[in-house]
This record gives structure tokens, sequence and C-alpha cells, in this order.
């Protein structure tokens, strides 16, 4: 199975991906991880506005599925069940469903989310709310497919979670989608 995973900031992305590597044996593999690589391959610090240069970059230059086709091909040579995260283009989810997989959209009200992202402490985070949703509305292009539109790319899932609740909910949550979609 794949799944590709999509959201918002803060929304639980990264919780699902635990509950799917840690209980369900699926493999991770990670658009930020692979953004990150290049960002360090070129040298520039790692922040949420270099990650989004570059990954709009990268899909301009070799297509707006290229990040996504790297990720499959990557987890294709390892077989199995995979979890790809996180899709912020709406090609990137069309992508995934044409590869035969399946999308999985998180969200949660925004101050539930900034909330979350502070406590993760990540140095993308480490802003005011006021540029926290200036820098996601700069990541929801709908004009451009080969930028970002992480809310274009929510409302393309097969299936969106609303996590605004415990990480238990969210479980029996990802529960739920995996007995409808497996």
């Amino acid at each position: 199975m794949i799944i590709g995973i999509t959201g918002s900031f803060g929304a639980g992305k990264g919780a699902v991906v635990d509950f799917l590597t840690k209980t369900k044996k699926f493999k991770h593999y990670s658009a930020s991880g692979y953004i990150t690589e290049e960002i360090e391959r070129r040298g520039l610090g790692v922040n949420r506005d270099s990650m989004t240069m570059v990954a709009n970059e990268l899909r301009n230059s070799f297509g707006p599925s290229h990040i996504i086709d790297i990720l499959y091909e990557r987890a294709k040579k390892s077989g199995g069940d995979v979890v790809i995260e996180s899709l912020r283009a709406v090609a990137e989810v069309r992508r995934i469903k044409e590869l035969g997989g399946v999308v999985l959209g998180i969200d949660a009200k925004p101050e539930i989310r900034f909330q979350r992202s502070m406590l993760r402490k990540s140095v993308k985070d480490n802003v005011s709310y006021e540029k926290w949703l200036s820098q996601e509305k700069t990541e929801s292009n709908q004009d451009d497919s080969t930028k970002q539109n992480i809310f274009g790319a929510l409302a393309e899932s097969d299936h969106i979670i609303t996590n605004n609740g415990t990480i238990e909910n969210l479980q029996a949550q990802v529960d739920q989608f995996l007995e409808k979609y497996s």
C-alpha cells in the first residue's frame, strides 16, 4: 500500500507517520528530508522559507511531481507498505494517485496547529503566529502547479482527518482510514 500524506502546518502529519511506521510497519519517505538534503547540498540554511524556495525550484526545473517521483523510486526499491509525507502541491497528490496510492489529508484548527508547531521546537517553526500564518499563505499558490499549494493538495485528498482532539482519537481515525482503503 502507498499512502501519501498531506495537510496544513502542525495538523499532525508526523503523528500519523509515527503511528503507521511504529504500529503498522510502514516504511517512511519524507519530502522534507529530500528537500533538506538539497538545501544542505547547496550550502543554504534550513528553514521554512528555504524549504519552500528549493521545493518550488525543483518542481519548476524537473516537473511538478519531481519530489514524489524521487521518493517513489526509493520506496519501490525497498518494497512493502510505504508512507510518503508531506505532499505540498496538487500535482504531487495527483501523482500518488496515478501510482496507485491513496492520499490522506490531515487538518486542524489554526490555533491548535500553531500550538503544536511551537511545541515541536523545529527550527522552521520558530516564528510568531503572524509570520506562521503568512508562511502558510505563501505555501498556498493556487495558480502555479510548480509551487506549493497545501490547501489545494488537502482538498484533493481521498480522505481528510480533522485532528482537533487527542492522539488516541487521531490514531482511531487512521485505523478507520486503513480499514476503508486497505
